[in-house]
């Protein structure tokens, strides 16, 4: 027998597994940064500025010819993108799985993702089409990646290490967000002392979230080995791959049910990353240095809910924990409806409150399906949970644009994402986790 085939995890060497984790940890030390930065403060707001710059009298764009509100394009950009990381994840997941070979192709993602950010140094007078292009190649990578990233977490750690494992993980990369945010904060409030314009501030935070990406994937893409994959038969050509994934998964009913609640629930938490500094800034009117506060702010506290929420979980056990952070989702964002314009300390009071609930149900959730992956097909399957966790993840900015698009209130948009977290919690209170670990073929923990 080849000695490279894959081995639990409580077969490996204690410390040789723990080098390993620690390198994982630091992958999200590494593309956090693009979330928090690009992602959820400075892009949205700065597209939508140089996309109002080219639109006409009425406030259109005409991106190949069809009318887009220029309000609307960051969350369309957003929702395409997520198209392209849909057609692509399952295809690189399989072949993942089929040859063992991760790394190679974590880096190629991580590198592409990282390139595009920093290329958005160039975004600047109306030139929101490269904006979008380079936000679209951007999350896709982003994806791929992550979807590599997360298949690694049964590998380098037992069940019972799970929960624990991927909460670390998430604080790990809150930690780096906060970090690079008060540079951020200290250079864009700065700007004039440090002889650049607003502009350019905001394009050099952008691009040095890229760079960050890119120089500090280099850790875990040393720490973390390829694990060699039994031999299986012809591998499949591109969407015939996935379809064969899509039937095998059928074989595992009450994993592809919490994948529906999961794609649901985090659908409303991407939403809400991706456009809230879009509401805080159009519709709340709150300046960027207010909304790198207010996030700055989730980022820290979203580090110690991460762990909180792992430690609550380590004692009532990962899906009632999971079920409490969606009731604390539904009541946050529909005070967030009710906000007073022009309000930075009630705004501050919403970002708290996001916080303590973001990294730990984020968390959870990986841990949790990481016990529904029938073994040896994780990054395959993970694949699957990325598509529910940004490939699916268009229909919440969709609905954000079009709502704001009909009604012209980005309250009504806001409010439109309650539902996500309503319906997620009655799907996931529904499936028999415990059973759907068993008929995975994985051990049940005593606490799930």
């Amino acid at each position: 027998m080849d000695t490279d085939t894959v081995r639990s995890p409580a077969a490996d060497d204690s410390a040789g597994r723990r080098r390993e984790q620690r390198g994982w940890y630091f992958y999200d030390w590494a593309c956090s940064v693009y979330s928090t930065t690009v992602v959820t403060v400075f892009l949205g707001p700065y597209l939508t500025t140089v996309t109002e710059a080219a639109a006409d009298a009425d406030g259109f764009v005409h991106p190949l010819g069809v009318p887009v509100r220029a309000g609307s394009f960051f969350a369309y950009a957003v929702s395409l993108s997520v198209v392209v990381a849909v057609l692509v994840m399952p295809l690189v997941g399989a072949a993942a799985d089929r040859t063992g070979r991760k790394k190679p192709l974590l880096a190629a993602a991580a590198y592409t993702g990282a390139a595009a950010t920093a290329g958005m140094f160039f975004l600047d007078g109306d030139r929101y089409l490269l904006g979008g292009l380079l936000l679209v190649v951007a999350n896709a990578a982003q994806s791929v990646a992550m979807m590599l990233y997360n298949s690694y977490l049964p590998q380098i750690a037992p069940p019972e290490e799970r929960d624990a494992v991927s909460s670390r993980g998430w604080a790990f990369g809150y930690a780096a967000g906060a970090l690079v945010l008060v540079a951020n904060l200290v250079l864009y409030t700065g700007h004039d002392s440090f002889g650049v314009s607003e502009g350019m501030a905001v394009r050099i935070c952008l691009a040095s979230a890229g760079l960050w990406w890119g120089a500090f994937a280099l850790i875990p893409l040393r720490r973390l080995r390829d694990r060699r994959t039994p031999a299986r038969e012809a591998a499949l050509p591109g969407f015939r791959q996935l379809a064969a994934t899509v039937r095998d998964m059928r074989r595992h009913p009450l994993t592809l049910a919490f994948l529906l609640a999961y794609l649901v629930y985090n659908d409303g938490i991407q939403t809400v990353i991706s456009q809230a500094s879009v509401y805080g800034s159009k519709e709340l009117g709150l300046g960027q240095s207010t909304l790198i506060v207010a996030v700055l702010l989730v980022q820290v506290l979203a580090v110690a809910g991460a762990l909180l929420l792992g430690r609550l979980a380590r004692r009532y056990g990962a899906k009632r924990t999971i079920l409490g952070s969606l009731v604390a989702w539904t009541l946050t964002l529909a005070a967030g409806y009710f906000l007073p314009a022009g309000a930075p300390v009630w705004f501050f009071v919403l970002a708290a409150g996001i916080g303590l609930v973001l990294g730990g149900s984020q968390a959870l959730s990986r841990s949790l399906f990481s016990h529904l992956v029938p073994p040896g097909k994780e990054a395959e399957y993970f694949s699957a949970y990325e598509i529910s966790d940004r490939g699916l993840s268009w229909l919440g900015p969709l609905l954000f644009g079009l709502t704001y698009q009909l009604t012209g209130s980005y309250r009504d948009a806001i409010l439109s994402l309650v539902g996500f977290f309503l319906l997620g919690f009655v799907l996931l209170a529904r499936v028999p986790v415990r059973r759907a670990i068993a008929d995975a073929g994985n051990p049940v923990p005593q606490r799930i």
